[in-house]
């Protein structure tokens, strides 16, 4: 994680969003980090707490969508391929606002999402995504420090059913500043 290459996140207050089977979680806690993973799927947390046994991650089946107004801010927020599985551009910009709510000034967001340029989701069948541009992302994160941004394809093979495939993708990484 490019994040990881310029900051050390020991001690810090992690909120994984959509962690899915929790890989970016467990790793985050493995270098220290106090980690609570969020996901709606109880079939994804369950396989992330049997692939990864015994951790320091705290495990949530929820929506992130619906935390409650009052929660402690996080330093860094995760959000790796969580926001093109929103239905619509307005519930992705409404998301990014309440990532952005939970972070601690002087907090970092990451995002990793699909954009609106290229794919191939053949290895995906009925995934419908919802794809914003690139663009979109940046001017969602007007007023803070964008300190990396990249609209890259991403070539993979999918794990599950060996699928070679293409995805435009959004990566960011950005400072929550004081106003």
């Amino acid at each position: 994680m490019k994040f990881l290459e310029e900051n050390k996140v020991e001690g810090s207050r992690i909120l994984d969003a959509g962690c899915g089977e929790g890989k970016n979680a467990v790793a985050l806690a493995k270098l220290g980090a106090d980690v609570t993973a969020i996901d709606c799927s109880e079939v994804a947390l369950h396989n992330a707490q049997n692939a990864f046994g015994g951790n320091s991650v705290h495990w949530q089946c929820s929506d992130v969508r619906n935390l409650e107004a009052g929660v402690k801010p996080f330093d860094v927020v995760v959000a790796y391929g969580l926001l093109h599985c929103m239905p619509s551009a307005d519930e992705i910009a409404s998301l990014v606002h309440r990532l952005q709510e939970l972070t601690e000034v002087d907090g970092w967001n990451i995002i990793c999402a699909f954009n609106d340029r290229q794919h191939d989701l053949s290895a995906h069948p009925g995934f419908d995504p919802c794809l914003i541009p690139h663009s979109a992302y940046l001017r969602h994160y007007q007023g803070w420090e964008v300190t990396f941004s990249s609209d890259e394809d991403l070539h993979e093979t999918h794990p599950h059913n060996n699928i070679p495939h293409v995805h435009s993708m959004t990566r960011l990484i950005a400072r929550k500043v004081k106003r």
